[in-house]
């Protein structure tokens, strides 16, 4: 079966950065749900429409084309006493950056009584090669389709 729109695709990949440093490998395969239901990179799906199982490519991805380039606008300092006993590094929050959407921030550094956030994704910024092998593709379900993701082993579990 080719991978087309509605596809349950499963991958192994690898990320490297421009250095060629491992960001992440998977561990377990990575099933995604394939025609523009945003569970993967655009990029990524551009490059494997139309291929089959036991197809392999690397990508180079500007960082535009991976995870974005780096907003300073949601890097913000906030007083220590807007957050709750503990809150620690490397800890996540919801909030909102100035340009008043919901972004997951990143608590970077805490300095005496302000904390430093971080809304960008870690690997914004970064041009990346990823390195895929597809596993497997199936048809998805109905309810898959309906859902926008894959269920079951590897993918969203309800």
């Amino acid at each position: 079966m080719k991978i087309e729109k509605n596809s349950a695709v499963t991958l192994r990949f690898k990320v490297t950065d421009s250095l060629g440093k491992v960001v992440e490998e998977s561990q377990e395969p990575m099933v995604y749900l394939h025609g523009g239901y945003g569970n993967t990179l655009p990029k990524i799906e551009e490059a494997l429409d139309g291929q089959v199982t036991g197809f392999k490519t690397t990508l180079d991805l500007s960082a535009a084309d991976a995870f974005g380039t780096r907003d300073e606008g949601l890097v913000q300092t906030i007083p220590k006493t807007q957050f709750p006993a503990g809150v620690k590094v490397g800890g996540q929050l919801e909030g909102h950056g100035d340009d008043g959407r919901t972004h997951v921030f990143t608590v970077m550094k805490i300095k005496g009584d302000t904390v430093l956030l971080d809304g960008n994704h870690p690997l914004a910024g970064k041009d990346l090669k990823f390195s895929l092998a597809v596993m497997e593709v199936r048809a998805a379900s109905e309810e898959e389709i309906a859902h926008g993701h894959v269920h079951g082993a590897h993918g969203h579990q309800h």
